[in-house]
This record gives structure tokens, sequence and C-alpha cells, in this order.
């Protein structure tokens, strides 16, 4: 059995405000932050938006559709050097947030979906991608 290479690219800077949604995926589950309402909202936050009321958490599906996407070929730091285009989406989750992410294959390791495989309008579904021992990003993935 292989080993996981070490994964080198840039991590999300946690934040204790946001540890709650961290740690779910970690446990693969989706959550997202709602207000004392429980309208979901995004991005996590120790206070929703508007209301300042403390954040609540709710399960997500995971499910979405891509608003727009952007085809990156350079990426932010040296460590994507010699990687393929990423795509990044805006996705309209059913709960109604908007959220950005990567565009990925459901395949072992999540690589890039290429991009001629994207268009505005297609339905996505979350992966969970366990990058570290302690860091699960949240991708997604073409649904069906």
């Amino acid at each position: 059995m292989s080993e996981k290479p070490a994964y080198t690219k840039p991590l999300p800077d946690l934040r204790p405000e946001d540890a709650t949604f961290w740690e779910a995926l970690k446990e693969h589950r989706f959550i997202i932050p709602c207000d004392d309402a429980g309208k979901p909202f995004w991005y996590p936050r120790k206070y929703a938006p508007g209301t300042l009321s403390a954040t609540s958490w709710m399960d997500a599906t995971g499910n979405g559709t891509v608003y727009t996407y952007s085809t990156h070929f350079m990426g932010p730091s040296k460590a994507y050097k010699g990687d393929p285009p990423h795509i990044v989406a805006l996705i309209d989750l059913e709960e109604g947030p908007r959220m950005m992410s990567i565009l990925v294959k459901d395949e072992e390791g999540y690589p890039s979906l290429d991009p001629e495989d994207v268009t505005i309008g297609m339905k996505v579904k979350l992966v969970f991608d366990d990058v570290t021992d302690e860091v699960t990003m949240p991708r997604f993935t073409p649904a069906g």
C-alpha cells in the first residue's frame, strides 16, 4: 500500500470562530452557519450578518449549482507550479448561500476537473478532500 504524498499547497487560516465548520468537515459532515432565525449564510463567522446574533449551524446536503467559474492556469503561489488548470467556482448551495470552491473529478486524489467539462448551471455535489490529518477541504464534483 502506497502512502499518500504530503500536501504542499497552502492551508486555510483556521480561526476559533470557524472551528466548528472545520471539525465537521474532518468528520465528513457538511454544515453551514445560520442566524437566530435559521437563515443560512456563508462564510463561517462568530456573528450572523445583519442581526449580529450568535452563529448556529445546520446540516447541509452539499448539493449545489455552478453560478459562475474561472479557469486558473497559474496558481496563487509557487506550490501550484506545473499543476493543471484549476477551476474555481461560485456554487449556489441548495440551502441558499453561495460559496467559493474548486471543481474536481470524483477520483482518488481529487484531480482538477477539465475546463471543457464545466458549464454554468451544472449540478455539483460536495466531496471531502482529506488533505492532511488535521484539514479536510470541501471540493465539488459534477453530480450524476
